[in-house]
């Protein structure tokens, strides 16, 4: 297939190009930086600076749209918060345009999403039919999936991912814990209860192929491990299988003093679980926490 790649030098886009040319799979990525693409992802990709000089997508087979600015790694001001939105918006609806003004678009759209769309669920379990909180999160992860959908057509089906907390050995949240744990300061994030939905990042890879590769699937996907833990669970198996202790904990009062309004991403959470893709027929290889961070330390040194 010859597929199309935004968001490919982020922490989840590298990983699935990986995938991706190793299945033998044309790959087109795009990026305004083509030779941090290269270095990143080899010469193997073909690279677009822009998508203001396609006028469809004729020769494209199907479309993974990994795009947008990171959402933790600074303040909610609206500055920042219109940053968010616009990074994921714009290119999420130009994208959609080519595919509708396609004669022969392509047969996939899989689009990213989180779920923050369902914002802060506290204790209640999330599938994919649960109502949303209307926050921030879910107001931005809204509108990103109905341009989404907007490409949806006979020949066309949009695939939707409401990502968890991706676990990887190099990058992403777990990058940004390893230091503090691993000097025993580790420690749950205010009273810890919150729901911490995660999932290994060779889990999400093999997922979004498996949306790539069966033709009945559609729709919003709950990318997240089977098993959600607590936040004060997850600190404490990360401390155990780095023989730490795991005894500090940041109060609440810190943390948004610290993060302002986007404190509500480690303070609040969903207790989300997979169901359609699992009713969809896919396995997970990790499902225990455990496993899962053992891999990926094991990787990290």
């Amino acid at each position: 297939m010859h597929i199309l790649i935004t968001g490919a030098t982020g922490l989840i886009g590298r990983a699935v190009t990986q995938k991706l040319l190793s299945l033998s799979h044309q790959i087109t990525v795009l990026s305004r930086s083509p030779r941090k693409a290269f270095d990143l992802l080899g010469q193997k990709v073909t690279c677009w600076s822009t998508l203001s000089d396609q006028q469809h997508l004729n020769n494209v087979d199907a479309v993974i749209n990994l795009a947008g600015e990171p959402i933790a790694d600074k303040r909610w001001t609206a500055q920042q918060k219109e940053r968010l939105c616009q990074s994921r918006w714009q290119i999420t609806e130009q994208l959609a345009t080519l595919i509708n003004a396609s004669s022969h678009p392509p047969s996939v759209f899989i689009s990213g999403s989180a779920v923050g769309f369902y914002g802060d669920k506290k204790q209640e379990m999330v599938t994919e039919e649960i109502s949303p909180q209307d926050e921030f999160t879910h107001q931005l992860c809204a509108r990103w999936e109905q341009l989404a959908l907007t490409a949806a057509s006979d020949q066309t089906r949009v695939c939707l991912l409401r990502t968890g907390v991706v676990l990887a050995a190099k990058g992403g949240a777990l990058a940004k814990m390893l230091p503090l744990f691993r000097l025993g300061l580790g420690g749950s994030m205010g009273e810890g209860y919150q729901y911490f939905p995660w999932i290994h990042i060779d889990d999400m890879v093999n997922a979004i192929d498996y949306l790539l590769t069966h033709d009945a699937l559609q729709g919003a996907y709950n990318m997240v491990s089977p098993s959600p833990l607590r936040n004060e669970q997850f600190s404490a198996i990360l401390a155990s299988v780095l023989r730490r202790p795991a005894f500090l904990r940041a109060p609440a009062s810190l943390i948004r003093l610290l993060m302002g309004e986007s404190a509500v991403l480690v303070l609040g959470g969903q207790r989300a679980v997979p169901k359609r893709l699992q009713d969809a027929g896919f396995c997970f290889r990790y499902g225990d926490l455990e496993d899962a961070l053992r891999e990926c330390i094991a990787k990290s040194v």
